[in-house]
């Protein structure tokens, strides 16, 4: 306990650093400054950007904090279109009688923001909300790459099962046979024995603004079955649009 708390009081003294300097400032700045050795600050400002309390200038190392304004309204946002998805998330767990899922674009990740599961099953699906998880791995990014506006050059396509995308030519053939089917699967490409599929959700300017899927262990759900569902839910959620 002793430990943590000395670290959160760096982290702190860091923090504070940065939000009451008057113009961006560099690492090796803050090292002097509050005299931390360079792997611990680099731990800190890694935890600081994860959770959202920093960000970098553009092309520079420079760092500055993010508006606690700008956080505020993105939260308010997400909760509007929480209650304003809340029925579809619903059809969809019981159209397909499993664990129905909210996902949006946030800090280049995928970030789940809502999920239903009203089954009686003993074992249900682990509670993803809040959770960040990379975006060529699952459905729900995948749809997001496919229908938003993001260049995949950007992306690390780490690996995390023998399926998983790992090449940016492949992501692209990929990208374009969601366009063309307007759902994406996750074959077991984030975690092993699970299986997921998702379609896109527009505002009224048809602006892509989330992803809705489900996920489903492999052993309840086959291939042809995902594909199945994906033409259900497509043709479900295209008929709605949430007016932002």
């Amino acid at each position: 306990m002793a430990n943590e708390l000395k670290s959160l009081s760096k982290g702190l003294r860091v923090y504070r650093e940065i939000v009451f300097c008057s113009k961006p400032i560099l690492a090796h700045s803050l090292c002097k400054k509050l005299n931390i050795n360079k792997s611990t600050m680099s731990r800190i400002l890694k935890t600081l950007k994860d959770e959202d309390y920093i960000e970098y200038c553009d092309k520079t190392n420079e760092i500055t904090a993010k508006s606690i304004e700008d956080e505020e309204i993105k939260l308010s946002q997400i909760q509007v279109l929480i209650k304003k998805t809340k029925f579809l998330l619903e059809e969809i767990h019981d159209i397909t009688g499993e664990c129905a899922y909210l996902g949006i674009l946030d800090n280049n990740k995928l970030l789940y923001i809502n999920q239903i599961d009203k089954s009686s099953r003993k074992i249900k699906t682990r509670n993803n909300i809040g959770l960040s998880t990379s975006l060529h791995t699952s459905a729900l990014g995948k749809t997001i790459l496919a229908f938003g506006n993001y260049d995949i050059k950007k992306l690390k396509l780490n690996q995390y099962t023998v399926n998983t995308i790992t090449d940016t030519k492949d992501l692209e053939i990929t990208l374009k046979e969601v366009q063309e089917k307007a759902y994406a699967i996750d074959n077991s490409e984030y975690q092993d024995n699970m299986a997921c599929v998702a379609v896109p959700l527009f505002n009224h300017e048809n602006i892509l603004i989330a992803a809705l899927g489900i996920s489903a262990s492999k052993s309840r759900i086959s291939l042809n079955k995902l594909h199945e569902i994906g033409k259900t839910l497509s043709k479900l959620v295209s008929s709605y649009k949430i007016v932002s």
